[in-house]
């Protein structure tokens, strides 16, 4: 795949993205402004603030030139902070970012190569199919959909325009998941049988009147193809701070944290399974719901999956936040440590949170021979989307196995709705005999906004 066609010319970036009329050489030298990729990010929230733009930026092949947010304090707010970014950097002010409302002006530019989209989960398969119908190459935050006809969708359009689509499922780019995966592949364990994961619920919440909607948000855009609901801020995000928004725990926006943080530890699981590209084909689970409030995603639960190569995966609030390998041999266990990608993060803080253990510490002394799997290697996940966008090779993350371990999320929330132990096809995408749980692969979209309105 060709890279595409980036800024001809050190004179036309100056004019069309705001440079000053002489800058020197110092400041560029083999990063010149025609060698950079050029990038929008779509959504200047929590996530993106704390995450995706530090993970980007710190790469100087990239350039952040442009944002877009519904909520345009957000949207100037992102501005200020890639501006300051770059001239305590450079130490001059170098760049103008431009702002869009409506993220479909920026892919417009032709002079955008690429966008992040780090908006709430209800936004993520739409603006990823449109962009890649622009010809951008993207960086999406999971999860990769809201349903398993959304995610499909946006995989077909990837695969039909070409683009290099990195899912931000980081933890496949931090070593410890990598290392796990392959002792387990490898039979450091043995013959693997039992996968646990370790994956908190979100609690119930307040009662909340409806607000007058705020003038600086397009709230009819930030709902999208969800159902028109009053405006309350704790359903929203907060507009005095970057702090954990609600929509998180509502099921219109997403379906709590089996989404929210289900798609890390299924994606780094299928990894070691080697099921990245498959499904259970039993699930079932129980879970609690709440019975007053807004919130209204899930609590407690307990998530049973069955695959065809004999490996049974338990994921429960009731373990540890991590994933443990069982095998005949032993087992590996792997987390994130105390690392944590935003300050609200669930996971073990502190010196004594372990990485990586195993029943047995010869395991983690072994050595993959050359013989042996060897898995993809990145030492930071921005920066091998970087790499495939000027290289044409896949990346670590891509779209059909983003929109797997998504799937994995997704029928184990169908499981906790209908209460009952479901067969799945992964091949089909579909239940066996079961219009109930079918009826969940995909949700009602309010015209004009959703996958089903994008024009392919």
């Amino acid at each position: 795949m060709k890279r595409r066609k980036f800024i001809k010319t050190t004179s036309m970036a100056t004019t069309i993205l705001g440079f000053p009329t002489i800058v020197p050489a110092s400041v560029f030298g083999k990063n010149a402004p025609s060698n950079k990729i050029n990038i929008g990010q779509i959504g200047c929230g929590r996530i993106a603030r704390e995450h995706d733009l530090p993970g980007t930026w710190q790469h100087d092949v990239a350039r952040i030139v442009a944002v877009s947010d519904v909520d345009s304090k957000r949207m100037r707010e992102g501005k200020e902070l890639v501006e300051k970014y770059y001239t305590e950097k450079m130490g001059t002010p170098y760049l103008n970012v431009k702002q869009y409302g409506d993220y479909h002006e920026m892919l417009a530019d032709k002079d955008i190569d690429a966008v992040i989209i780090s908006t709430p989960d209800h936004w993520h398969s739409q603006p990823a199919m449109e962009a890649a119908l622009a010809g951008k190459h993207i960086y999406l935050q999971k999860p990769t959909s809201l349903t398993i006809k959304e995610g499909r969708q946006l995989v077909e359009v990837v695969n039909k325009t070409g683009v290099v689509l990195q899912l931000g499922t980081q933890q496949r780019s931090s070593e410890q998941f990598r290392i796990a995966a392959e002792l387990v592949r490898n039979g450091r364990i043995g013959k693997l049988h039992t996968v646990r994961i370790g994956l908190p619920g979100d609690p119930s919440g307040p009662e909340a009147p409806a607000m007058p909607i705020p003038s600086n948000l397009n709230f009819d855009m930030w709902l999208g193809s969800t159902p028109e609901v009053p405006y309350t801020e704790i359903g929203v995000h907060p507009q005095h701070d970057y702090s954990r928004p609600g929509w998180l725990r509502l099921e219109n926006y997403g379906a709590g944290m089996i989404t929210g943080w289900g798609q890390h530890h299924f994606d780094s699981a299928a990894w070691g399974m080697d099921t990245e590209l498959t499904g259970p084909r039993f699930i079932e689970a129980v879970a609690e719901f709440p019975r007053s409030g807004l919130w209204n995603v899930h609590g407690d639960f307990m998530v049973k999956a069955e695959y065809d190569n004999g490996i049974t995966m338990f994921t429960s609030g009731g373990y540890p936040n991590g994933i443990r390998y069982e095998g005949s041999e032993g087992w590996v266990w792997v987390s994130r440590g105390s690392y944590t990608a935003s300050a609200s993060d669930p996971v073990a803080q502190g010196n004594n949170a372990k990485a990586l253990d195993a029943s047995d510490p010869k395991i983690l002394q072994s050595v993959i021979g050359p013989g042996e799997i060897h898995l993809y290697q990145s030492e930071e996940h921005h920066g091998n989307w970087l790499d495939c966008i000027q290289s044409g090779k896949e990346p670590l993350s891509p779209a059909e196995i983003g929109h797997r371990a998504c799937s994995v999320c997704l029928v184990s929330h169908v499981a906790m709705k209908v209460g009952r132990k479901l067969e799945w096809d992964p091949k089909a995408e579909r239940f066996v005999n079961d219009d109930e749980a079918n009826s969940h692969l995909s949700r009602p979209q309010r015209a004009p906004y959703g996958t089903d309105y994008v024009k392919i």
